[in-house]
């Protein structure tokens, strides 16, 4: 093999690593943002959910009405 056949073997593989960690950086970038987003929204439904329980326990008490 030549020299000048190894110099564009190790360019196209050099390129190639770039290509992938640039790649690599973005799908960490956008698995971080997810996370985020997940961490955000879980948040939201303990909230939520804890105001529909207290809601539920001052609209509908736990004992049925004298009339039963």
């Amino acid at each position: 093999m030549s020299q000048t056949e190894t110099e564009a073997r190790i360019e196209a593989l050099e390129a190639a690593s770039a290509h992938q960690d640039r790649v690599i950086a973005e799908l960490s970038d956008a698995v971080a943002a997810h996370w985020a987003r997940i961490d955000a929204l879980t948040r939201e439904v303990l909230r939520l959910r804890d105001e529909v329980q207290g809601l539920s326990q001052r609209v509908a008490p736990d004992k049925p009405p004298p009339h039963y």
